[in-house]
């Protein structure tokens, strides 16, 4: 877990007061298309892990700004949110996980950002989460993942998100 952080706390270090977390991530919501940027409200941790040692108890309730989402909708207004489940990986959630991670409120599957957020409000720091959908998630899907049409949701999305970016860190 220290590597996870690692960069998080690099920025603290360095000053930073406001984290921005992107990752490329599955959709539960199947109105999500490939390419649909969709901001973090919450998160359920699913790895058996935490970035934290010993007897660090912060509170997460409020982990991903409001403030910041509200920035981020300035913005883009029609930005859609969901709970991020993340997963331990390397490799993608099975159907049966999906539907789980469904049942107990997300929206949103993937393998990072949590223990980032996590390693961030340890920091001090004002988080903002921001999932770029690459593809629905295993079971939701009806065709095999994999991971060149991750790849390729992200390489078609890089215009589109960088603008979405530089609004959103353009208003901070």
């Amino acid at each position: 877990m220290r590597r996870v952080a690692h960069s998080v706390r690099t920025a603290a270090a360095a000053g930073a007061t406001v984290m921005i977390l992107t990752n490329g991530a599955g959709g539960i919501k199947e109105h999500w298309t490939p390419g649909t940027p969709v901001l973090i409200s919450d998160h359920i941790n699913l790895t058996a892990d935490s970035p934290l040692e010993g007897a660090t108890f912060i509170d997460l309730t409020d982990l991903y700004s409001a403030r910041l989402r509200e920035l981020a909708r300035r913005t883009r207004p029609e930005l859609d949110e969901g709970v991020y489940v993340q997963f331990r990986g390397p490799h993608y959630e099975s159907p049966a996980e999906v539907q789980m991670a469904r049942i107990i409120g997300g929206h949103i599957v993937g393998m990072s950002t949590a223990l980032e957020a996590i390693a961030a409000r340890e920091a001090g720091m004002e988080v903002l989460g921001m999932s770029l959908i690459t593809n629905l998630a295993a079971g939701i899907q009806k065709t095999p993942l994999s991971h060149e049409e991750v790849l390729e949701a992200g390489r078609d999305a890089e215009d589109d998100l960088a603008r979405l970016l530089a609004g959103i860190t353009g208003t901070l």
